[in-house]
């Protein structure tokens, strides 16, 4: 096929494509700014080319064959979005396809509320969103830009560090009812608690807890029970549902500490030493519609939202 469509051919057929248009030799010749026998030659030459006739020659006036029909309709269709293409450049607008991965929980509660402002910026970039869990490891080639939650250590890829990620205990007010006080850590012992197993990428089921209460140095509790869940998301949904004590990501709490929906019951938040960050192949960013969505996820990152920023300037380190 290469062999065929040469830069001769080419040209072949954007005679072709005027002549078919206008269904006169002469009438694509003024357009062309050519003789009506350059046109005439020219679609010769290109019939002669393909194997199979293109126009049938009547008395006065020219007809499409069949093949002629089909294959103006997609060579003038190609023309028109190259034009449109190339418009579109000159215009400075961004369009086309960017594969999008993120963490199910972020891209749930962080990502997709902010949806549609990239929407509005960028109107003609599509986003093709893929919810993968940070355990599934990333490779180059199966994304343009992945949001993922992890220590920042990623071979042969770069990363641009959004937020580091601090964890509290939340539970619902109902909880509290008919139970003894939960003031300190060793209460806990008097709760059913609940469990994200996907924390981060090498945790395993009770993680986020023993990370936790190990951090703020709590006498020792067993928390080796209780509801396990696969997702964030979820997790938050059966603490709201009063049942259990669960823990929470600063980041991926919206409103429900505002609302009342949750409440904290301990003053103390501990850093789990993993952030979100965007992680592309290098090179990507030479792209400038990846470049365009990758800065804005730097800069909705920066939206008061009671996360604190590792990296303000946007600047990439390799790993």
């Amino acid at each position: 096929m290469s062999r065929l469509l040469n830069s001769q051919t080419h040209a072949w057929l954007k005679v072709f494509v005027v002549s078919a248009r206008h269904l006169s030799f002469t009438r694509a010749a003024e357009e062309l700014h050519v003789t009506t026998g350059a046109v005439s030659q020219q679609i010769k030459q290109l019939e002669d080319r393909l194997g199979f006739k293109l126009f049938r020659r009547l008395p006065r006036r020219l007809a499409l064959t069949e093949e002629g029909r089909r294959l103006a309709s997609v060579v003038d269709e190609a023309y028109q979005s190259v034009g449109l293409e190339v418009k579109r450049l000159r215009s400075g607008v961004m369009s086309g396809i960017i594969r999008l991965r993120a963490v199910p929980s972020f891209l749930n509660k962080w990502l997709m509320p902010r949806l549609p402002r990239l929407q509005a910026r960028f109107p003609d970039i599509e986003l093709h969103v893929t919810a993968e869990d940070s355990s599934i490891s990333l490779r180059e080639g199966d994304f343009d830009l992945a949001l993922d939650l992890n220590d920042g250590h990623y071979p042969g890829l770069a990363i641009t560090p959004l937020m580091e990620e601090t964890i509290f205990p939340v539970c619902a007010p109902s909880l509290l009812r008919g139970r003894p006080p939960l003031r300190r850590p060793e209460d806990l012992a008097w709760y059913p608690l609940l469990h994200d197993v996907t924390a981060w990428r090498g945790s395993h089921d009770y993680g986020e807890w023993e990370h936790y209460l190990k951090a703020i140095e709590a006498p020792l509790v067993n928390v080796r029970r209780g509801y396990t869940f696969n997702r964030n998301h979820l997790t938050m949904e059966a603490a709201i549902a009063g049942m259990g004590v669960a823990i929470a990501r600063q980041t991926l709490i919206t409103g429900e500490l505002d609302s009342g929906a949750l409440i904290a019951p301990f003053d103390q938040r501990v850093a789990t030493g993993m952030h979100y960050g965007i992680v592309y192949a290098s090179g990507a960013l030479d792209d400038r519609r990846v470049r365009a969505v990758h800065d804005w996820l730097i800069e909705e990152a920066g939206r008061p939202s009671g996360s604190r920023r590792l990296a303000r300037d946007g600047r990439a380190r390799q790993v």
